[in-house]
């Protein structure tokens, strides 16, 4: 049986050495970082107390002693709450239950916002990485509506994208900053969602078809999604270069909003530029794999808005 827990907390262990935190390293050691021993000497617990919440029997650990073992580990923020997520995986209520299971829907307010951003790529990104929504911009760079990694759900998922799309290492000019970002931010949703089906289908399918997955996923990193770069190799207009920022969706809480930036004149935003002059004015942005809640029956976002 995974016990995830413990795999976090060996992986973080595995980072620190002895001599980093003041203890001397005793020679040579058969694996690399800090003793569950040492861990729980500097946390201040018992050996046999810090055994169990590795092996997932600390359910019962108090607040204290779990900022204790972040700060041994050098937890930051986002590892720290993981590091709960995990030890008390978090009761979803029925309804939030039935959201997961259901098909992730996009409001009509923030798909006009999507609309409205006529001079940069942006996109709603939902749980498990699929791409709930995008604008005319967002498809030209990235080709949501064409693209052959959608899932069971119709969906464009930038996982399967990554990972199992043979042109995503040309097109992502830094792959490999791309592919450990992707899982970091699936890890961090296995922790809040540990009972969710789906994200584990995607996962299991990931594991299947990428040694590369399977190597990152052992690394448990776990990060959030909030501003970066991207790099992108474009089939038509060659080279990009975008900051990016990642921004909450009010209301929707497990839906994020990404914009890509490009300073005023770049070579980049010439580049846009033309993109844009290409995109059908008029055209519905969003695709088949969009949907909206409170969608009519006319159009493709009325598609499958029914959850199953």
């Amino acid at each position: 049986m995974e016990n995830t827990l413990g795999d976090f907390l060996r992986s973080r262990r595995a980072r620190i050495l002895p001599e980093e935190v003041g203890l001397p390293s005793h020679g040579r050691r058969r694996v690399r970082g800090l003793r569950r021993e040492e861990v729980a000497q500097l946390a201040g617990v018992s050996v046999d107390y810090y055994v169990r919440l590795e092996q997932g029997r600390g359910g019962s650990a108090s607040d204290a002693v779990l900022d204790a073992v972040a700060r041994v580990l050098r937890l930051d923020g986002v590892e720290a709450a993981h590091l709960r997520s995990l030890v008390r995986p978090p009761k979803a209520p029925a309804a939030s239950a039935a959201r997961v299971r259901g098909r992730q829907r996009v409001r009509p307010g923030t798909r006009l916002l999507l609309d409205l951003m006529t001079g940069v790529p942006a996109f709603v990104l939902g749980r498990r990485m699929d791409v709930l929504a995008w604008n005319a911009l967002g498809d030209a760079v990235n080709g949501f509506s064409t693209r052959s990694d959608a899932g069971p759900d119709g969906l464009p998922n930038q996982a399967r994208h990554a990972f199992l799309d043979p042109s995503a290492r040309e097109y992502y000019g830094q792959w490999d900053a791309v592919a450990a970002e992707t899982v970091a931010f699936l890890r961090r949703d296995a922790g809040l969602h540990p009972e969710d089906p789906e994200l584990a289908a995607l996962v299991g399918e990931l594991s299947l078809r990428s040694a590369e997955f399977v190597r990152l996923w052992a690394d448990h990193l776990v990060r959030e999604k909030t501003h970066g770069v991207k790099q992108v190799n474009h089939p038509l207009v060659g080279g990009l270069d975008f900051g990016y920022e990642t921004l909450g969706v009010n209301g929707s809480p497990e839906q994020l909003l990404v914009v890509y930036t490009a300073p005023a004149d770049s070579p980049t935003a010439q580049k846009l530029a033309l993109l844009a002059s290409w995109t059908a004015p008029g055209a519905v942005a969003g695709g088949a794999g969009a949907v909206t809640e409170g969608a009519g029956t006319d159009g493709a976002a009325a598609e499958g808005a029914e959850a199953p």
